[in-house]
């Protein structure tokens, strides 16, 4: 199973965030993603650069803590979104402690 990993060291603000799902997902694409959250469920079901569409993947959220302090509430929102595609048990959200 391909392993993701997101560092929420590495932003502090949801453009930052979008910007580290850029690096983490579409690698190789000449276009953008969108900046917004319905961005990122598209990229969570794949076929848009790292893996296929339904490829199973296993996200591990560095800094995780950092993320939720960060974001806020977004950070509540954004863990849902990577529940709700884990259709086939294989999306995972970041655990307490990240």
């Amino acid at each position: 199973m391909k392993t993701i990993i997101v560092d929420g060291s590495a932003f502090d603000t949801m453009p930052g965030f979008c910007d580290e799902i850029e690096r983490k997902f579409t690698s190789g694409l000449t276009w953008s993603i969108g900046r917004n959250l319905d961005a990122f469920n598209d990229v969570l079901r794949g076929g848009l650069g790292v893996h296929e569409y339904g490829e199973p993947i296993l996200i591990r959220w560095l800094h995780a803590d950092k993320s939720r302090g960060d974001l806020g509430c977004v950070f509540d929102t954004i863990v849902e979104i990577i529940n709700d595609n884990d259709v086939k048990p294989h999306h995972r959200a970041p655990t307490k402690g990240g």
